[in-house]
């Protein structure tokens, strides 16, 4: 049996817990006594913690984010009450900061703070040798502590100190989950809604060591590659270095995802971006507002000249998949900026636009406005807004489901073709879509769990009786999307208004087939 369980909870089962690998890469001699055992916060508490105690450990280390920070602390209350006598340790972003309020630091052992890489395995030494000294601090500033804390604050690690992580991925993991490598920390603006905001300087992993690592996961047959880097094209040599790293062992069906700043591409990260083929690259870009009074309030530094012109070259040059974000709820952005900055991105025609709601992290400086905005967040994870000064209760509410309907009709996939039909010419596609929002939601009353027939047939009736577009148009729109995503057969709410062809050739298709297949085709 293991002395030490490494666990977390993930969001979904297809992701791998990446700081628990860290950890493990770095335990030392402790390594042959410690396990990872992950489980998602889909599964029952009790049950977690029925398996974390079968393993019979003496320390368990948690990974506390803000996902899962209300499951795991049910997970411990259980292990407390059963086995008391097994020291819990945690570490992550949430218990981070802020420790003093949070019930789950309450049940605890120890706590470390900041990126635990080395200081858990120092950790681990001490509980497991009946010692109780811990050094904490670096150089002349380190002190020996007689007893251990229960807030262990952690050094920033070197990276040539680390061991790196990617050994420790199974094979399993590389065929069925979602892999994560970085090749730097941390980030050199100061947005103050973020995390990495509060991670300067930015260190970068040894170049030779991390192609080394990247070439030993894609000889073990990895095609699927996301970085985590906050700043992916902060240093230009080593972004060029690494695309054309990849871009000289592309197979087939790799694909690479990148987080950049949308105004820093050079020419020289072009050439090659360019070269990349079809469906191989993903640009994440936290674009966050488009107001620049708006920027300046949550300093964030942002060049919007540039970053259309990046926009620009990136749809009409290459063949990157543009993931783009926008946050409502930001201090001093009112409606009718929000709905223009949509409005701009949309011009600009990412392939994906993430509407995402404000959320007061841990730690984060945000905090700063909250008397001159009156920002009220939720007590709750994951912590979002619910009114400020310019946005009460109803309309972020109004936003929300803007924001879910958005991901569920624009970002789905499904409608490449329909969604820009809910905006005609010269309409705004920001207040077109939230009319067609606060339509969806007066008549289903839910913004989750719709099955895809389901919104296929309101969307239809919207643009068909709402606003009075011609139904065979809109039909043809549809089966366009349905031919697309590889679906052979139109839905039945469609066939009346599809060309006589198209109705002859399903209807002798579906005689062709089963009457139960048949149906199940047509729903």
């Amino acid at each position: 049996m293991p002395d030490i369980v490494l666990t977390t909870l993930n969001a979904k089962f297809i992701h791998a817990a990446f700081g628990l690998r860290y950890l493990f890469a770095n335990l030392g001699e402790l390594q042959p006594r410690a396990v990872i055992a992950e489980f998602d916060i889909n599964l029952r508490p009790l049950d977690i913690a029925g398996a974390l105690l079968a393993r019979e450990p003496k320390i368990i280390g948690f990974g506390i984010y803000i996902w899962n920070v209300e499951e795991t602390t049910e997970v411990i209350t259980a292990i407390r009450r059963v086995r008391p006598e097994i020291k819990i340790v945690l570490g992550g972003p949430e218990v981070s900061y802020e420790t003093g309020d949070q019930a789950i630091v309450a049940l605890a052992d120890h706590v470390i703070t900041g990126e635990a890489d080395l200081k858990f395995a120092e950790v681990c030494r001490v509980l497991l040798s009946g010692r109780a000294e811990l050094r904490l601090g670096q150089g002349e500033q380190q002190c020996v502590h007689a007893t251990l804390p229960k807030i262990i604050p952690a050094e920033l690690p070197e990276f040539s100190r680390l061991a790196l992580p990617y050994d420790f991925y199974t094979d399993a993991d590389l065929a069925h989950r979602i892999v994560y490598v970085e090749a730097s920390r941390g980030c050199p603006f100061t947005c103050e809604f973020c995390l990495s905001s509060l991670d300067i300087p930015v260190r970068s992993v040894p170049l030779d060591q991390f192609l080394a690592a990247m070439q030993r996961l894609l000889d073990r047959g990895l095609k699927q590659f996301k970085f985590v880097d906050r700043t992916f094209n902060l240093n230009l040599a080593t972004s060029r270095t690494l695309l054309e790293f990849f871009l000289a062992r592309y197979q087939p069906g790799m694909f690479f995802h990148f987080e950049m700043i949308p105004d820093r591409l050079p020419a020289e990260l072009r050439e090659v971006i360019a070269r990349f083929p079809p469906g191989s690259l993903q640009f994440e870009v936290g674009i966050q507002t488009f107001n620049p009074e708006v920027g300046a309030l949550i300093s964030r530094r942002q060049n919007y000249e540039r970053l259309a012109d990046n926009f620009t070259y990136l749809r009409n040059q290459t063949n990157v998949h543009l993931h783009a974000d926008l946050i409502v709820g930001l201090p001093g952005e009112t409606l009718a900026s929000f709905a223009a900055g949509f409005d701009q991105l949309i011009a600009l025609g990412p392939q994906e636009i993430q509407v995402g709601i404000l959320k007061r992290l841990r730690g984060t400086p945000i905090v700063r406005h909250d008397a001159e905005w009156r920002m009220v967040y939720h007590a709750h994870p994951p912590y979002e807004i619910l009114q400020n000064r310019l946005l009460d209760f109803a309309a972020l509410q109004r936003l929300r489901r803007f924001a879910k309907y958005w991901d569920l009709v624009g970002n789905s996939g499904n409608f490449v073709a329909t969604v820009p039909l809910i905006w005609p010419d010269g309409a705004s596609p920001f207040h077109s879509f939230l009319r067609f929002s606060d339509w969806l939601y007066v008549k289903i009353a839910r913004t989750d769990s719709i099955a895809l027939a389901r919104l296929m047939e309101m969307l239809f009736e919207f643009l068909t009786r709402e606003i009075q577009l011609d139904a065979k148009f809109v039909a043809a729109a549809f089966w366009r999307d349905c031919q697309r995503t590889g679906r052979r057969d139109a839905p039945e709410f469609l066939r009346e208004f599809l060309p006589a062809e198209s109705r002859s050739s399903l209807r002798a298709r579906d005689r062709s087939l089963p009457r139960r297949q048949a149906r199940h085709l047509a729903a």
